[in-house]
């Protein structure tokens, strides 16, 4: 049954309310960008007046947060999907890494966090609120747990610092130039060996994904890498 309207275009319910202007919040970013949103945009798209919107939301950076979370975690609904097809911890590290930064250099709104021109704008939702990190613990915290009860990760390690390094490389990932293929094995090459030994005991990555090892001679085989499932 439809919910009931109010004098206005928004549904009665909050949270119906804010989707909807969240909705239009996205409509009005795709066509301006959000550092040339205002909140008078976003409430000329949604049909209702500024006041209306600062009910809803506190401000501009109040609600690009809402909308990066809301789309950060219909992000992690498919991620989960596909972690949970990786064998190990290593791989769904890695693997996983590659598979949320390709995702999210492509999505509008998460690639504000880290983009150059967006620095400004990114700072107050990157730094102060922690909600990159937040996310990240989210998304990473359940594998986490799960590798420390196998055995494939320390537990030693705190869980925030931990979520907090995987959201560090996750920036520095989308923001990487070059990293417009994710299928290149210098990517996971990168992530074996400078980001997986600090969770695994021991501290070694083992072989880059892809490219077996050869037991005899201790050499890689030479033969092209495996491409990474990176579906949805």
């Amino acid at each position: 049954m439809a919910r009931r309207k109010t004098g206005s275009v928004l549904s009665e319910d909050a949270d119906e309310a804010r989707d909807q202007l969240m909705v239009a919040a996205e409509t009005v970013f795709a066509k301006f960008g959000p550092a040339k949103t205002t909140m008078d945009d976003i409430g000329r798209e949604a049909g209702v007046s500024r006041p209306t919107v600062y009910r809803y939301f506190a401000g501009r950076d109040a609600l690009i947060s809402a909308l990066i979370e809301r789309r950060s975690r219909m992000l992690f609904a498919k991620a989960r999907k596909f972690l949970l097809r990786q064998p190990t911890f290593a791989d769904q590290l890695v693997e996983g890494l590659i598979y949320l930064v390709d995702r999210g250099r492509q999505d509008p709104l998460i690639r504000v966090l880290v983009s150059p021109e967006h620095m400004q704008l990114a700072e107050p939702l990157v730094g102060s609120s922690g909600l990159a990190a937040r996310l990240t613990a989210e998304m990473w915290e359940p594998i986490l747990d799960r590798a420390i009860a196998n055995g494939e990760v320390r537990d030693d390690l705190d869980r925030t610092k931990m979520a907090e390094w995987i959201a560090l490389v996750q920036f520095i990932l989308v923001g990487r130039l070059d990293f417009d293929n994710s299928d290149d094995p210098s990517h996971r090459e990168m992530l074996r060996t400078f980001v997986l030994p600090a969770f695994i005991p021991g501290g070694s990555g083992g072989p880059l994904v892809g490219i077996p090892v050869d037991t005899q001679s201790g050499t890689d085989d030479q033969g092209p890498p495996a491409t990474s499932a990176m579906g949805s």
